[in-house]
């Protein structure tokens, strides 16, 4: 019998090295919670790699003293966050402005808080998504910076 030819990767069933017998349900949930935090470590890496290598850094659209892009939120399903950033080290952040209207305040720029909140209590599932979402941004602003210097 001739295998079947496919556009991708032919997909045999994994045995871990690392936890023995797969046929355990909690074995298994294991090594996957690792494999998503072994993920998440090494998007880290790329994510922070990105973000040094973008220079200037853009500044946040509309933003009087942040330098940040944002983050394409698809695919994640916490209704807890609000705009996500990626900052100029390469971390993920919770952008937060402020404005005060009261009376007494004469210049714009003086009433606005801009403060970027550090997001570390993600789970690592989100963070994965959130980290590659941003690192697709941050490669297309790359690719951008070296088409219009070429």
């Amino acid at each position: 019998m001739t295998p079947a030819i496919t556009d991708g990767p032919v997909l045999t069933p994994w045995r871990s090295h690392y936890t023995g017998r797969m046929d355990d349900p909690l074995a298994r949930k294991a090594q996957a919670d690792l494999i998503v935090d072994r993920t998440a470590q090494q998007l880290r890496l790329l994510l922070r790699e990105a973000a040094h290598e973008l220079r200037p850094f853009p500044p946040f659209p509309g933003a009087f003293f942040t330098n940040a892009v944002e983050v394409n939120l698809d695919g994640v399903e916490r209704a807890d966050l609000g705009c996500i950033v990626v900052g100029e080290d390469g971390e993920l952040y919770e952008l937060e402005v402020k404005i005060d209207f009261n009376d007494d305040v004469v210049d714009m720029v003086q009433s606005r808080d801009e403060a970027l909140k550090k997001l570390e209590d993600l789970h690592p599932r989100d963070y994965v998504v959130l980290a590659y979402s941003a690192l697709t941004q941050l490669t297309e602003l790359l690719l951008e910076s070296a088409a219009g210097g070429a």
